[in-house]
């Protein structure tokens, strides 16, 4: 068994991050007038969830700003070693991060624009990169459904590394009509449909990048299913818009939607309100998954508490809906099924995982 890794320990504290979040939430709500000098609302109970609403007339709008992370060091790294690139993949991922947030909430996409920052000019001169940046940008917007309004390109030398890019991005959605929006309205007895992951996405890349160090042949490590490791972190993530917009069409309520990113299955009770959400099957979680955990020397406990392990997408709907829902999600090309099911419980409120013995209490997710 290899030392164990964590999270923590590769240099990412969740703790220290979601205490400043709180911070920010406390201070922002400080600024709410000035949202109603120009005749909108703020929905109750709106701050912590993936994206801002604004209430305005007979629809809502919504706002998110993003950015990838550390993925694209990845594919800096893979590009120098076999000369392949992987950055129409990253691109597609940091729409693919705005975006799911952003349809959380029903809200579409109408446009969406690009950060990126670098520490020196010649990272956007090999034609190779800049081209599969852009177009992958442009392919993560056709995905989502939304216009690529422009941007923002920095070189800030001195604060980022040469050689490398800070890559993120806002979007601005529409929910319209207003019943359309995904207010968190659980019941007990809900059904959780769950839909499948490519991989790890965008969640977990530090740790997954500290690990390549302590592998044989670092990020060219063949793992289970033969391809090299760091290739398998770069598959490109899944854009789950447009299951967020057949329920819409077919007129399915969703109560709730959460999109599985940091703090893994914990953030299935994202939600305020305290339900215990019983995981009833759990999927054998795509290859790379075996090879990290095996790297880092992580039990199960700590691998669901950081990476959705298969998991990408969680929608919350009533029991009688959940079979149609299943069928719209298959439909619109998503591997999905039923993952559980959410219940009362005297005001507890925590993740079951049953197959595995694992649960995860409310005090374990802080993001409000």
């Amino acid at each position: 068994m290899a030392e164990k890794l964590t999270y923590d320990a590769a240099g990412v504290h969740y703790d220290v991050l979601d205490t400043f979040k709180r911070a920010c939430q406390t201070a922002a709500a400080g600024t709410l007038p000035n949202l109603a000098k120009h005749g909108f609302a703020e929905p109750a109970a709106i701050r912590g969830e993936s994206a801002y609403v604004i209430e305005a007339g007979d629809e809502f709008l919504a706002h998110v700003e993003e950015a990838l992370g550390t993925k694209v060091l990845v594919a800096d790294a893979m590009y120098k070693l076999t000369g392949r690139s992987f950055y129409r993949n990253v691109a597609v991922d940091d729409v693919a991060t705005i975006t799911n947030d952003l349809c959380a909430c029903g809200a579409l996409p109408l446009a969406v624009a690009m950060y990126v920052a670098v520490g020196d000019d010649a990272y956007f001169a090999d034609p190779v990169r800049a081209r599969d940046l852009a177009e992958g940008f442009a392919e993560g917007c056709r995905l989502s459904g939304a216009v690529w309004s422009g941007g923002e390109t920095q070189t800030l030398k001195g604060m980022i590394t040469p050689g490398t890019a800070v890559l993120g991005g806002s979007a601005v959605g529409r929910i319209r009509p207003k019943h359309l929006r995904i207010r968190g309205d659980v019941q007990d007895g809900d059904v959780m449909i769950f839909l499948g992951s490519s991989g790890v996405q965008t969640n977990g890349l530090t740790l997954c990048r500290a690990l390549a160090e302590r592998m044989p042949q670092g990020y060219l490590t063949p793992i289970a299913d033969g391809r090299p490791y760091g290739e398998a972190l770069l598959d490109a993530s899944v854009i789950y818009v447009s299951f967020i917009a057949a329920c819409q069409a077919a007129d399915l309520p969703l109560h709730y939607v959460t999109h599985m990113t940091g703090h893994g299955w914990r953030k299935l009770m994202r939600l305020d309100e305290p339900f215990v959400y019983r995981v009833l099957y759990v999927p054998e979680p795509p290859p790379v998954f075996d090879a990290i955990i095996q790297s880092a020397g992580l039990d199960e406990n700590e691998a669901y508490a950081t990476f959705n392990m298969g998991v990408g997408y969680a929608a919350y709907v009533a029991a009688a809906d959940a079979t149609r829902c299943l069928e719209i999600a298959k439909a619109a090309g998503f591997k999905a099924w039923i993952g559980g099911e959410v219940r009362k419980d005297n005001g507890r409120k925590a993740v079951e995982i049953e197959q595995l013995g694992i649960t995860y209490s409310g005090e374990t997710l802080r993001i409000r």
